[in-house]
């Protein structure tokens, strides 16, 4: 998962799908990270008001840290989703040619209608994080049916 600073979106997606994944009883079968095309958060926990709001939604974001993506990440990992077009083109520009079939937008898996991008919610009020836990969550259901019929994973 992976949008600019690694503290709004992609870490709210990261604990969103770890916490579909346990309820699937399917977390030992999928590695899940999140990362930012920036450094500049690195090591920096998620933002108060994402922690905040994801609570509230059960989902604890309190021992995720942000980081910045790495070359080896082409490599590691199967697939790499971006939280808006912005941070893609940024993965693009990143990436290997080998790997760029890797790279997609987390809202892909989302019901239509919902848009293509998760906002970032950085600079707006309390609504914008709240948008942003309702379109991670259904991206991340969507993703969690790809990744069955993907890797023919139990239901």
């Amino acid at each position: 998962m992976v949008c600019m600073g690694n503290i709004c979106r992609s870490p709210t997606a990261e604990g969103v799908l770890r916490h579909l994944l346990l309820e699937a009883e399917l977390a030992d079968a999928v590695r899940v990270d999140s990362a930012g095309t920036l450094g500049y958060h690195a090591g920096s926990a998620p933002d108060a008001r994402s922690q905040k709001h994801a609570s509230r939604r059960g989902y604890d974001l309190s021992g995720l840290r942000a980081r910045q993506v790495r070359v080896g990440d082409f490599e590691e990992f199967d697939l790499i989703l971006a939280m808006d077009w912005q941070n893609l083109e940024e993965l693009r520009d990143l990436c290997p040619p080998r790997h760029q079939h890797k790279l997609r937008r987390l809202m892909e898996f989302a019901p239509p209608g919902l848009g293509e991008e998760v906002s970032d919610p950085y600079y707006g009020g309390a609504g914008g994080f709240e948008t942003v836990l309702d379109h991670v969550e259904q991206g991340c259901r969507g993703l969690l049916v790809h990744l069955r019929e993907r890797l023919e994973l139990p239901r």
